[in-house]
């Protein structure tokens, strides 16, 4: 079960809300969430008490974003194995509530893991809910310094593609420390970027219809004072007609091991246009988001979300006449049907390179991948 809670926020300033945390108050272990379906009027918490409320709070987009999906599956198998449910049944249906984003079923099978090897040992439960627990927080702190990592590769190709500095940027949906354990993707190379002195623009898609990009990034972009500007989806190829686009930077929810991307819908628009106006595309994405299970794009399950995201104006924070809070707005006819997937797959021939904590892939090939996910073993390893 889940309860909320409400935390006054200003736009204005930083917050030190983390986007996800454990907590072991006296009546028993918790995740607490930041609700990212009520930003950017109120900072709010999720507190879930057990894996189905995580279930929830991942499908309704309250926790999102690849990485940290990845984070939340692991402390979720947690919560139920410390708690004394069913840890199977908590795996399965954590690992199955968003099927496209591949580093949520990573997180998931790390923890379930180490718990069951533990009971394989012949531990007891406690034992296997400790290493279940210890498997999250691993790879939170492993997140965390990957994004510090793949900030450093970005900056570093940025100025290699974009001699000089003055970087304006475009980026789409939202890839900043709500979607990491760190400051995150592609929003932290831009972030890098800025502190740098190097950022000159910071041109951020709406990302329609949830507007990921407009409540969110320009949340974490106003945050650190950096020069952005919000625009809609479709003014994207007037922008880069006007020639005001030097890089577009994205993240990721799964690369196939040909090096097709999956990410929020809108990105594969904005790779065409890229090349067109030939302009580097680039994908930031931890090594856990490559997997070499799918081989291409075409393998890859694109979840389809609900019509009504598309036939409503969602005002999940502010009651207005004729709705409820968390209701939504009509713009369409009633029974109009939409189309609503949540990503687009954007093919390896369009992108200029994928840049991760081991370093940055270009030209994007299958043996090029390979190759760094190999290397990001050995690592491990060693």
């Amino acid at each position: 079960m889940a309860d909320q809670y409400a935390h006054s926020g200003d736009n204005n300033r930083p917050t030190d809300i983390p986007a996800l945390r454990w907590e072991e108050p006296p009546e028993g272990p918790v995740l607490v969430l930041l609700d990212q379906t009520r930003l950017p009027a109120e900072e709010v918490e999720l507190v879930c008490t057990d894996a189905p409320a995580l279930v929830e709070a991942i499908r309704s987009l309250a926790v999102r974003g690849a990485p940290l999906l990845g984070i939340a599956g692991a402390y979720g198998v947690a919560l139920a194995a410390v708690r004394g449910f069913d840890v199977d049944d908590a795996a399965a249906a954590l690992e199955s509530a968003r099927p496209t984003a591949v580093n949520l079923a990573v997180g998931v099978r790390r923890a379930h893991s180490a718990h069951q090897a533990v009971l394989a040992r012949g531990g007891d439960p406690r034992q296997a809910a400790g290493a279940a627990l210890a498997a999250a927080r691993q790879l939170h702190r492993e997140d965390a310094e990957a994004s510090a990592r793949m900030a450093q590769h970005g900056l570093a190709l940025l100025d290699e593609l974009l001699p000089g500095g003055g970087h304006r940027i475009l980026t789409h949906c939202n890839t900043g420390s709500l979607v990491s354990g760190g400051e995150g993707t592609a929003f932290a190379v831009a972030l890098a970027a800025h502190r740098a002195g190097r950022l000159r623009r910071l041109w951020v898609d709406e990302t329609r219809p949830l507007l990921q990009g407009a409540r969110l990034t320009a949340y974490e972009a106003a945050r650190s004072d950096m020069a952005y500007t919000l625009l809609t989806d479709n003014a994207a190829g007037s922008l880069f007609a006007a020639g005001e686009v030097d890089a577009v930077l994205i993240g990721a929810d799964r690369i196939a091991a040909d090096g097709s991307v999956a990410n929020k819908v809108g990105s594969y628009p904005l790779a065409v246009l890229a090349r067109y106006h030939h302009v580097p595309f680039i994908v930031v994405a931890p090594v856990t988001t490559v997997d070499p299970e799918t081989p291409d794009g075409a393998s890859i399950e694109v979840e389809q979300r609900p019509g009504h995201e598309v036939t409503e104006i969602t005002a999940p924070q502010v009651p207005m006449a004729g709705t409820e809070a968390g209701g939504g707005i009509p713009v369409a006819p009633l029974g109009t049907q939409a189309y609503n997937p949540a990503f687009d797959v954007t093919p390896p021939e369009l992108v200029t390179a994928i840049v991760t904590e081991e370093g940055a892939v270009s030209p994007v090939t299958t043996e090029a991948l390979a190759a760094l996910c190999a290397r990001s073993r050995q690592v491990t390893i060693s």
